[in-house]
């Protein structure tokens, strides 16, 4: 399904069901070695399944709903594919009130990658969707134009600290600033 968020349309599968992760994957042309974001419908339905230590709940305090995914360590029961052979998870609440209420709807997080080829331009209206990529959708879910502009902003905490991943809609001195 592809879906608006607060930054661009994404594509949603249930991260548990390996199948539709692979397919997701295949429709893509997403290399193995990049995880699959998700979307969740509030926090608590992302402590369903990531673990959120002190620094990452402060961030989701300041954030959430809005443009900022943060890498968490997963639950089990996500498809491992959606995890990169890896043990982490990167998740967010957006502002944007159709991908939440589709998280919502469905009781549980969903898979959020942008709706693009991999490398591609992210697509902020539903006629920006490449062909190849629209004929393998199964929904479209056209709530007009998403916000474009920046992606969300990626943050992991380790050890040391926050680390920027990926710079986006969010400053990355307005999270560093929310953690002073």
């Amino acid at each position: 399904m592809a879906f608006p968020t607060d930054t661009f349309y994404g594509l949603a599968v249930d991260p548990r069901n390996g199948d539709a992760v692979e397919r997701l994957y295949e429709l893509k042309g997403r290399g193995a070695a990049a995880a699959m974001p998700l979307v969740a419908s509030s926090v608590d339905q992302a402590l369903e399944i990531g673990h959120f230590g002190e620094v990452e709940l402060r961030l989701v305090r300041s954030f959430w709903p809005g443009p900022l995914t943060l890498v968490v360590p997963a639950h089990p029961g996500l498809a491992p594919r959606v995890l990169a052979g890896g043990r982490t998870i990167a998740i967010r609440v957006p502002a944007d009130a159709v991908a939440r209420a589709l998280a919502g709807a469905l009781g549980h997080p969903v898979t959020s990658t942008s709706a693009n080829l991999s490398g591609q331009p992210a697509a902020a209206t539903p006629e920006e969707l490449p062909a190849t990529l629209a004929s393998g959708v199964d929904l479209l879910l056209d709530a007009g134009p998403a916000a474009g502009g920046r992606p969300s902003t990626i943050v992991e905490v380790a050890g040391g600290g926050p680390r920027l991943v990926r710079p986006g809609a969010i400053a990355w001195e307005r999270v560093l600033e929310s953690l002073e």
